[in-house]
Parts: structure tokens; sequence; C-alpha cells
């Protein structure tokens, strides 16, 4: 009993140990309709901020979180924004009061024109007057939405969804527009970043297939498309291996890839292969 199973056992490591073997020749096959690349995943990144200055007031995220579009990441304090709102709101408010007055006036001075008892004159000036008070309420409604906008700018939400890279502030920094709170890695798209060799150069077409492994054991095949052909060459970046010497005019291509499971990470090395279209 006991040798039937050890038959059994080392049959199955046999057939595994094969597979494997096949799996490795196939990867390191010098297959003359396969293109073979070295490169680097590439993530999009954000850097999140406010429109406006202000103090930083909630952090909802820590870093390695996934946020999805549209959540609300920070905040600041939006107490002078409000109050900005409210002086804009009655400042119009004022104005329209005031040209409710001037309508009244000019429409009694237009009754009183053709019997003398109101010269042009006056008539010229008041309406000069009703059409500036218009002129002040379109541009006191225009700051309304203006102080509108500044108060929604206090909250940063999320563009994409993605994963909190790195948290820059903390509550209680006082930041001005544009200084970055997080910086956050955008879930998709997401590339890698090859070069091919000009005598290959010809055989790269857009949309072409690719697959893409990494070099995680037991990793997944990741499938992908060319989406990016730079038409200038340059010399093989540094951090590029192949087969080559690094001083050799090389492509930059932008191979497209699915990352359902989020394991390509920015700079992750990686092998790429082409496949060449047939006849």
């Amino acid at each position: 009993m006991h040798k039937r199973w050890l038959f059994i056992s080392i049959s199955l490591f046999s057939a595994l140990a094969a597979g494997f073997g096949l799996a490795l020749a196939w990867m390191d096959s010098d297959d003359p309709n396969v293109i073979v690349l070295y490169g680097n995943v590439d993530v999009r990144q954000v850097d999140i901020g406010f429109r406006v200055p202000g103090q930083v007031t909630e952090l909802v995220f820590e870093e390695g979180d996934v946020v999805p579009a549209g959540t609300l990441m920070c905040s600041i304090d939006d107490t002078p924004y409000d109050s900005q709102l409210k002086e804009a709101v009655a400042a119009a408010e004022a104005i329209r009061i005031n040209l409710e007055n001037a309508e009244v006036l000019l429409r009694r001075r237009l009754d009183l024109i053709e019997s003398g008892a109101v010269s042009q004159e006056d008539l010229d000036n008041m309406r000069t007057s009703r059409d500036q008070l218009a002129a002040n309420l379109a541009q006191a409604n225009a700051a309304i939405q203006v102080a509108k906008d500044n108060l929604t700018y206090t909250r940063a939400y999320a563009p994409t969804d993605g994963v909190i890279l790195t948290r820059i502030r903390e509550p209680g920094t006082v930041v001005n527009p544009a200084d970055p709170v997080y910086t956050l890695s955008v879930s998709s798209p997401v590339w890698i970043r090859a070069f091919v060799d000009e005598p290959n150069l010809g055989e790269v077409y857009y949309g072409m297939e690719a697959k893409v492994f990494t070099d995680v054991k037991n990793g997944k095949v990741y499938s992908g498309t060319i989406g990016f052909i730079s038409p200038v060459s340059e010399f093989t970046p540094k951090t590029v291996e192949t087969a080559q010497l690094r001083t050799d005019l090389v492509y930059r291509l932008r191979v497209y890839v699915d990352n359902p499971d989020r394991e390509l990470v920015q700079g992750m090395p990686v092998t790429v292969k082409l496949f060449k279209k047939h006849g």
C-alpha cells in the first residue's frame, strides 16, 4: 500500500516538474515570432490638494488605503468661506432692493416727462442709475457664485480609483492652493514602459498583443496591447536590461495592461513578450 502511494506521488511530482520545465523552456525559447523585452511598471500618480488656502481639519485616509473615485479625502476649515458666502448674499440682496426702487422711480419719471414736471436730464440720470444698479447686481451674483465655489473647494475628492501612496500633511497644517496633501497612485490605466531595438521596430505596431511576466513566484501572466510607440530614438536607459549594448539606440513603448488584482506596482521589473503576425 505504501509502495503504491509512493509510486503515485513520484508520478505526480514528475508530471509537475515536466510541466514546470516546459513553462521555463517556453519563457526562454528563441521563438522567431516572439519579441522579448524588459521594462518596468509605470503607474500614474495624482497629487491631491486644495484650490483655496486654509487649515487642514480632516484627513480621511492613511497610506495604502484603497480610495474609490468621488470619495471625500480631506478638508480644510470652511468657516471663512462660509462667512464670505453669507456676506456676498447680503450684498446682492441690498443691491436688489435698490434696483427695485430705481425701477419704480424711473417709471414715475417716464409718466411725468410728457407733462414737463420732470426734465429730460433727470430722466436720463435715473435711467443711468437703474442700469448701474443692474450691473452691480450682476457683479454681486457672480461674487456669490465665486464664494460658493470657494466653499466647495474646501473639500478634496478622489478624481479616480486609486491607492494612497503618500500622506503628506496632517490636521492643523496651513496649506496654500495646490500644496499636495496626498499622493494617489491611480489604479487604471497601468502600463509597462519598455524599449525595443531598431531591428525589431518594424515588427511592432499599435494594438499588438503582449504578455507581461513578473518575477513573482507563481505570478500570473497579464495580457496587454501596445498603446504607444515613440517616434524618437534614445539610448538604452541604464535601468533596462537588454541583450544588446546599453549604447544601442532604442524606441520607447507603452504596453497597456489590466491590473484587477493590484499586484502590478510602480517600478516593478517585468518581462514583455510581443507576438508577431504570422505570414
